[in-house]
Order: C-alpha cells, then structure tokens, then sequence
C-alpha cells in the first residue's frame, strides 16, 4: 500500500476504535464521529439557508396545523426516548412547495412543504412523516452518513486537523438529507429510511395519533407521488415494502397509542 495512505488510514482506525461503535435508539450499531455541537450548527445554517431562498407559506391555518403536530409529534418523541438530549425550541416552517416532502435538522428544525398537506389528508398522516423526520435526527442518521461520505476528512474534523472550511456546502446539505438548491429532497440509505418509520411510527402512536394512518399515508404516497423507480435501483423503499414493513411495527405501536391521550389538531 502507498504510504501516503498508511497516515489516514491509521489515524482512521484509531479514532474509530476509540470511539467505539455507539448505537441508535433502535439499538443499531453506528460510526457518527461529528461533534454533536457541530451537526446542530450545521443544521442552523442549513435552515437558515433554506428560509432566505424559499417562499414561506403563510397561511394561517396550514401553520397552525402543522404546528400543532409538530409540538405533539416532538412531545411523543421526548417521551418515547427519555434518554436523548433533545433541543430546547423546534423552530418549525412551512415552506411553499408543491412537493409531498418534509425534512427535519439537528438542533431542532423542521420544515414541512405545503404540497404534503395534500397528500397527508389528516393530521395523523402528516404526524407520521414528522415522526419519520424527527427518527432521522434522533437517530443522528445525518451524522453517521457525514462520517461515512466524507472518511478521513470527517475523522480529521473531529481530531482537529481541519478546519470546517473543508467541508463542501452541497456535502453538507446532502449528509443532512436535503439539495443544496431549494426543494430537492434527497434519500438517507434504505437502512436508515427503515429506522426512520418505525421509530416515527412509536413516536406518534406515544404523541396520540393513530398509527394505522400511516400507513394511509403511504398508500396516498404511492397514488399521487408518481411514478417511483425499481426498488434495487433506489435507496428508498418501495412504497409496498414499506407499508409491508410499517405493517408489521402497528401491534406494538397500537398498544402504545392505546395507551396515549388523543390528540386533537384540527386540519
């Protein structure tokens, strides 16, 4: 092997067996080498972005249904994973855009397009995709794709041997799971995705929204969202595994919602 590797590669092997593998709150081993502190100023940033280049929906009652899931969905989520550190505000915004998306950031953004509130028929439907969003945090999925898109230089961060200017806009948008132009939403790893909806669907079953509307929602998904291409050919599921998938989670997210307060936000 070339010696100009020997250095990265030892540096890399040194700091991932000091750091160990942690886990995701599915129990999931995982590599997520970016400081904490550092995601959620990225996902600031992001956010902040995003907000200076895309309309904002101003409708009132579109915002105050979606904030009012957003609130419940983020209650159900402390609730569900007590031991994670959560964000002390959701900064929550409704951009206008007629794609059926939704995405949430580190340090507690989310951001929902208004043409999901067409797809996402009840607010139970729209609390699954926030619910999946939220996992995706949670489960600092955005952090352990960085470390793996980026290799050496994402470990070399984390010891100090670059400065974050190293660090391309794009690379930084796209480990957080959205385009760097406005409105493009961009796929986690099927793996990822799969975490996303079951701890989405426990996230709002504990929030008070009715499980068994997600998978209507997908079902909605897969009527209005197009065409989707050959699932071996895409990181996402296709919409039938997925529902299949969400299917066999509902028993156990049933006898949580069951034992849930109803949640009541008008559409």
């Amino acid at each position: 092997m070339h010696r100009r590797f020997l250095l990265p590669l030892f540096l890399l092997g040194l700091l991932a067996s000091l750091a160990g593998c942690e886990e995701t709150p599915t129990g999931r081993s995982q590599l997520a080498l970016v400081p904490n502190s550092l995601m959620a100023d990225m996902g600031k940033d992001a956010f902040n972005q995003l907000r200076n280049s895309q309309p904002i929906n101003r409708d009132t009652q579109a915002n105050q249904l979606v904030q009012c899931v957003a609130e419940k969905v983020v209650a159900g989520a402390e609730a569900s994973y007590p031991g994670l550190a959560f964000p002390e505000h959701w900064d929550v915004v409704v951009f206008e855009d007629a794609s059926p998306n939704a995405f949430a950031l580190p340090g507690g953004r989310i951001g929902v397009h208004s043409g999901l509130l067409r797809v996402a028929e009840t607010p139970a439907q729209l609390a699954a995709v926030i619910g999946h969003e939220v996992g995706h945090v949670l489960a600092d999925h955005g952090n352990e794709r960085l470390t793996q898109q980026l290799g050496i230089k994402a470990v070399l961060l984390v010891v100090g041997l670059l400065g974050e200017g190293e660090f391309g806009n794009q690379q930084l948008m796209q480990a957080l799971g959205i385009g760097a132009q406005v409105g493009i939403s961009l796929p986690f790893s099927r793996t990822h995705e799969e975490e996303a909806d079951l701890m989405g669907l426990e996230i709002m079953a504990r929030a008070g929204f009715d499980p068994q509307q997600s998978v209507t929602l997908w079902r909605n998904m897969a009527t209005t969202g197009g065409s989707q291409p050959p699932e071996f050919l895409s990181t996402h599921p296709a919409h039938e595994s997925r529902i299949r998938a969400l299917q066999q989670g509902l028993e156990k997210a049933t006898a949580i919602y069951r034992t849930a307060t109803p949640t009541n936000c008008v559409s």
